[in-house]
């Protein structure tokens, strides 16, 4: 249930976090823009054309490479959130169904505050969205 996750992220799931909220950023890719800005007149520095594109293929694979594997972390952990909320959202309405049809006498608090934190409604009903 919800209430098996983690709230605890270690190291790597925080600077994986931190990576992927800057990637995606216009920043980022004015960065990387910038980047290929300088290296395309680097040719002239260069005396060869071998060299010139060995720099920008090394610079972008190991980058590719960085960013696959911490993207594929934040990727999973995201996975994993929206499945124990849909799992929550499941046990809710076999609750709700249950106490429907009277074979549950329980009262259904538990399972409303269980449900909200799952999904996170509790953010959105003291923001006022």
């Amino acid at each position: 249930m919800p209430s098996d996750v983690r709230e605890h992220l270690g190291l790597f799931d925080r600077f994986a976090t931190w990576t992927s909220n800057l990637v995606a950023r216009a920043s980022f890719f004015t960065f990387c823009l910038l980047l290929v800005l300088i290296w395309a007149p680097s040719i002239f520095l260069l005396r060869s054309v071998d060299t010139w594109q060995l720099i920008i293929n090394t610079v972008t694979t190991i980058i590719t490479f960085l960013m696959v594997a911490l993207l594929q972390n934040t990727q999973t952990r995201s996975d994993e959130a929206l499945q124990h909320k849909l799992n929550a959202i499941a046990d809710a309405l076999a609750d709700l169904m249950l106490y429907e049809s009277g074979e549950d006498n329980r009262d259904l608090r538990e399972d409303l505050i269980e449900l909200r934190r799952a999904v996170g409604l509790e953010r959105y009903e003291s923001s006022g969205k």
